[in-house]
Parts: C-alpha cells; sequence; structure tokens
C-alpha cells in the first residue's frame, strides 16, 4: 500500500472528518481534520484479510478460543519490546479507555484521588470525574520544549486521599518516551504513597529515531504487586473501531481483583477485534509498522520545519506518537486568537491544549498521520494564518 494516497473519509460515519464541522466550525469539503488520534490509512493487508475471511464466512457468532489470540500478544511484545509475558495475563477490554475505566472502578472508591502527570489524554481525567472519584494533577515541567517530571513537588502534592497513578508511556500529546531513569521514578513515587500504577502504553510502538520505549514491567520489576499495563493494536494499526484493547496484569491478587470486575460487569471482546489484532501482531504487521514510522519520521519533519519557522510557534520535538504539540504561546495572542487563525483562517480542526489539562494553555494539538500532501497543505495554511508574524 501507498501511504500517500488519498482515502476520501467523509461521509463514513467517521468521528474525524464528519464531526469536525459541527464541533469545530471548520467544513469538511475545505477543511483538514487533525484532531482524533486515528490515522488516514488504511491497516496492513494481513488485517484486511482477516475482516475480508469473516465476510467471507458469513456468520458472526460469538468467539471461542483466544489461544491463537494471545499466542500473537505474546509474540509481539517479545519480538517487538523484548517484555515476556504469560497468556493468563490478559485480559481483553473495549479498547483502553475502557480499560482505564475498569481500573478506576476495581481499585479506587469515590472520593478518591488519581493522579495524572500533565498535560495529559484527556479521555483519562474525562473517565476519572465520571466515576466520582478527584483528578490529581501532577504538572509537567516544561524544559527547553521537553517534559520531564517533578517528583519533589508531587510528593509535596500528596494528601494520603490519593489511590492511583494513570501514566502515559510514550507521552500522548508531548510525545516523550520516559528514560529507565524516568520511569523508577514514577515507581518509587508509587512505592512512597502506596499507588497503584496504571501504565497506558498504547503508543509504544510507534518510536522515533533513537528513542526505546522500555516497558514499565521492564523498567521497575519490583513493582509488580501495584502494576497494571495496557497495551493494544488500535493505534499502532489504526483499528480504533475494532474497540479492543488489553489490560496484562502480572500480579496474581490484583488479576483476581480485575477479573472479578470485569464479570460482574459481563464484558467480553467482539470477534472483529480478536481477528484483527491476531493478523496484526504477525511478521506482516511488523513490516508494515516499520514502513509506517519511516513515513511519519517524514512527515514529522515536513510539519515541524514549516511550522517553526512561524515566529512564536514552536513544535515539541516528537520522540513517539503521531500527535504533534504545537506551543503558542510565543506569539503573545490569547488562545482564543490563535485557535481562531488555525480553525477558522486555516481551516484546520485540531485538539484544544485546555483540554489536556494543567499546562496546556497555549497548546494545540495536530495529527500528523496522513498522507504527506495533506501535511504540507496544513504547514501552508498555517504559515499564510500567521502570516503577519512574518
Amino acid at each position: 500500500m501507498s501511504f500517500d494516497e488519498i482515502i476520501d473519509r467523509r461521509g463514513s460515519h467517521c468521528v474525524k472528518w464528519d464531526m469536525m464541522d459541527k464541533l469545530y466550525g471548520v467544513p469538511a469539503d475545505e477543511g483538514i481534520a487533525m484532531w482524533v488520534a486515528d490515522m488516514d490509512f488504511r491497516p496492513p493487508d494481513c488485517v484486511q484479510a482477516a475482516v475480508q475471511a469473516m465476510v467471507d464466512h458469513g456468520v458472526y457468532g460469538y468467539f471461542g478460543d483466544e489461544s491463537k489470540y494471545r499466542a500473537a500478544i505474546q509474540w509481539w511484545m517479545r519480538e517487538r519490546h523484548n517484555w515476556e509475558i504469560e497468556p493468563d495475563w490478559i485480559f481483553s477490554t473495549h479498547g483502553l479507555v475502557n480499560g482505564t475505566g475498569l481500573c478506576v472502578d476495581t481499585w479506587t472508591a469515590p472520593g478518591d484521588g488519581v493522579i495524572l502527570f500533565t498535560p495529559v489524554y484527556h479521555a483519562f481525567a474525562r473517565v476519572i470525574k465520571a466515576a466520582g472519584r478527584e483528578v490529581v494533577e501532577c504538572e509537567l515541567v516544561n524544559t527547553a520544549g521537553r517534559y520531564e517530571m517533578d517528583f519533589d513537588a508531587y510528593d509535596a502534592q500528596m494528601t494520603g486521599r490519593e489511590r492511583m497513578v494513570i501514566l502515559c508511556s510514550p507521552h500522548n500529546p508531548g510525545g516523550r518516551v520516559w528514560t529507565q531513569a524516568e520511569l523508577r521514578g514514577v515507581a518509587d513515587f508509587c512505592k512512597r504513597h502506596d499507588l497503584i500504577l496504571v501504565s497506558d502504553e498504547i503508543h509504544h510502538d510507534l518510536v522515533f529515531a533513537d528513542n526505546i520505549h522500555i516497558p514499565m514491567t521492564r523498567a521497575a520489576p519490583d513493582i509488580m504487586d501495584r502494576l497494571v499495563m495496557m497495551t493494544a493494536t488500535t493505534k499502532t494499526f489504526n483499528i480504533a473501531g475494532s474497540h479492543i484493547g488489553n489490560v496484562i496484569i502480572p500480579d496474581a491478587k490484583l488479576r483476581a481483583d480485575f477479573g472479578a470486575r470485569m464479570a460482574a460487569l459481563g464484558i467480553s471482546p467482539n470477534s472483529f477485534g480478536i481477528f484483527m489484532a491476531t493478523a496484526a501482531y504477525s511478521p506482516e504487521g511488523a513490516a508494515w509498522v516499520d514502513d509506517l514510522v519511516a513515513y511519519l519520521t517524514e512527515n514529522k519533519r515536513v510539519f515541524d520545519d514549516g511550522v517553526n519557522a512561524i515566529p512564536g510557534l514552536a513544535s515539541m520535538p516528537l520522540e513517539a506518537t503521531y500527535l504533534a504539540w504545537v506551543d503558542f504561546s510565543g506569539t503573545g495572542m490569547e488562545m482564543a486568537e490563535f485557535t481562531r487563525r488555525v480553525e477558522k483562517a486555516a481551516k484546520i480542526a485540531v485538539n484544544h491544549g485546555p483540554t489536556f489539562g494543567k499546562g496546556g494553555d497555549s497548546f494545540l494539538r495536530f495529527n500528523i498521520a496522513a498522507p504527506r500532501s495533506v501535511i504540507t497543505d496544513a504547514v501552508a495554511r498555517l504559515q499564510t494564518a500567521f502570516g503577519d508574524l512574518q
């Protein structure tokens, strides 16, 4: 397949394109959708073939025997992340937002604090608040355009009501790949304050250049009694609509807790997601991901070079993900003004920084997982919209 192919997603019940006019006032016929974190690429042929096989069979009944699915997950984690897991550690959820909600439900109670390192993926806070828990924002430090953690400050924030940390690793929206030392710092922080650690590693396959993602299980093997891992095929292979995700729990007691909650809620995965994920976690899927990352690397260069050439704009250097995090503070503009220029003048729909929590006020998030011609067009539009700053 060619990542340069333009696929018209309008009118296909695609939230990214069909909802941007209603939500952002950017008309789909002349705008560019750069908000929702899915890609404008088709998945690899192996995934398409798995869906076609289901269609050809023509009966969509209950799924049974997950042995191949679990073996595929084991193979992928071993081959791509040097992480050995057991099949009975794996729970399948309806995506990782659902997985997050189940973790919050299992290990916290109404009124408990759940810690986020903000700015961070907005769905975490939404789920926490909806469950009647308190969002505790430990703000990341922006050091010369690179997010870092300040555990002395975080220690001082703790009240004793906190029960859980949700870590985004790699980080969305800042694109950080956390180092061994930083991950060790998170683990020690959780030990000091007796916190369950939920490590959302959904972007772990989309890592650039010399950066290496370290699964939290490898970074801190001494915290298995408080660690819950979350991974998925959905971001990696652009199959988010399959709503399939994995909560992987090495500790037997934590597994029992989580399994009981899933059973009480009657949760089981859909067969489409299992077939697609099994096909994706394969040598053919791995080759596709390598090609994807190479393509995104050039998209990143084109976007960053163009945006950083605009006075007052700074695109945070991406170590992972396809989500560019652009700081507009250097323009001196209020958020309403720079957002208006992006959405009304450039006609680009983007995610607003404040939805990601503390530290996001001067930012907008741009999805660069699109054909390069789209990225080039978006850069040209932004340069025109902020042309008076040249």
